[in-house]
């Protein structure tokens, strides 16, 4: 009779093609991931824009800067980083900005943040030369 084999024992498992099918999905799946992640703050509370439109998936080319008024303050935090003085900011989404020109930025701000700090950020993100900015919003509470 034709078959592989040639013993004449029971069949014996072949690991070696296993090893090399899971490498391959593990390939694949590194491949798909996308190497940056948001990182956004749950504590902020953010306003209702019951016609907002959904978020398109693109997560390689925009960074979210999450903005929390806390004590009557505004605190901005960027990649789990808190920046009190905004130079360095700055200076970090401006070589974003270089390295990639379709970055774009994600205002997360709190919805009980005055609209002159929204205003202020806006400013920041300009400043690095970023011109594609969108704001983070619910749909409903």
């Amino acid at each position: 009779m034709g078959g592989g084999g040639g013993g004449d024992g029971e069949p014996e498992f072949q690991i070696a093609p296993m090893i090399d099918v899971l490498l391959v999905l593990l390939i694949f799946f590194m491949s798909i991931t996308s190497a940056q992640v948001l990182r956004i703050d749950k504590e902020i509370q953010l306003p209702v824009a019951g016609d907002a439109k959904k978020k398109e998936k693109n997560m390689m080319n925009e960074a979210a800067l999450n903005v929390r008024w806390t004590n009557g303050k505004s605190l901005i935090t960027f990649e789990d980083t808190k920046y009190e003085i905004v130079e360095p900011l700055v200076e970090l989404l401006r070589q974003r900005k270089e390295s990639n020109t379709k970055y774009r930025v994600v205002i997360r701000g709190d919805k009980r943040l005055p609209a002159i700090e929204i205003q202020r950020v806006m400013s920041v993100v300009a400043q690095a030369g970023i011109d594609d900015i969108s704001f983070s919003a619910l749909n409903k509470e």
